[in-house]
């Protein structure tokens, strides 16, 4: 294949990746955006842009039928042909390879977290965990209403590794009143965050994954000597 296809929100991570992957090996990108087009562009899609990505606006309900197969059908007429990846790059090959992160950490932590979008990345990292005795991963749901997710997360599991680890759990109370909100109190969490530590924080999934982690240990969610890993995706 020489184009891939794929779908993303406007602050999305997913569709930023694939625009850099696609100008390092010199494969056309293609980004379906849910919504409407702002201008200017937001950091996310200037920075997809600048990498070559070929961005195309999707009306709010069409984009949430973008898994039928009417909609997937009607794709090749407008771009040829293509290698489709669905949002969040969340399929068997996408979980898999995330296996690899947990065979970065090592087995030193008790606790894992990861910022939860489409389910993926803690498909695959608690999957890669699951060797490891008495560790747990937990992922911080970006997104209001992301019940589903708990859902997802298996079924991407059951895909990818026919089977389901039991090692991880979703947090659904960190989404700040949806995805890419982002309230005064998180931008001035992040802005102190930066400043004490010297870390960029990208505030769609990282700031809140980061306050959520704070707040779970001010209320007594880890016990005491347990040692935290933070992966920050973005």
């Amino acid at each position: 294949h020489e184009t891939i296809v794929t779908f993303g929100g406007a602050y999305s991570n997913h569709i930023r990746a694939v625009a850099a992957a696609g100008r390092a090996l010199g494969v056309a990108t293609v980004g379906l955006i849910r919504g409407e087009e702002h201008l200017p562009l937001n950091p996310s899609l200037a920075a997809a842009r600048r990498d070559g990505m070929e961005l195309h606006y999707v009306d709010r309900g069409v984009y949430r039928q973008r898994a039928s197969a009417e909609f997937l059908g009607s794709l090749p007429a407008r771009f040829g042909r293509f290698y489709l990846i669905p949002e969040g790059g969340s399929n068997d090959l996408g979980v898999r390879g995330c296996v690899q992160i947990a065979a970065e950490i090592g087995t030193s932590y008790d606790v894992v977290v990861c910022p939860c979008g489409t389910g993926g990345t803690l498909a695959g990292l608690s999957h890669g965990l699951a060797s490891v005795a008495g560790t747990r991963a937990v992922g911080i749901a970006a997104l209001k209403g992301a019940d589903f997710l708990r859902d997802e997360v298996r079924r991407l599991q059951h895909a990818a590794f026919g089977g389901v680890s039991e090692n991880w759990s979703i947090e659904l109370g960190y989404h700040g009143g949806g995805f890419a909100k982002m309230s005064p109190e998180l931008l001035a969490f992040a802005a102190e965050f930066e400043r004490l530590h010297g870390l960029a924080v990208e505030r769609v999934y990282v700031a809140k994954m980061l306050a959520a982690v704070m707040d779970m240990v001010r209320n007594g969610r880890f016990v005491g000597g347990q040692s935290v890993l933070v992966v920050v995706t973005g």
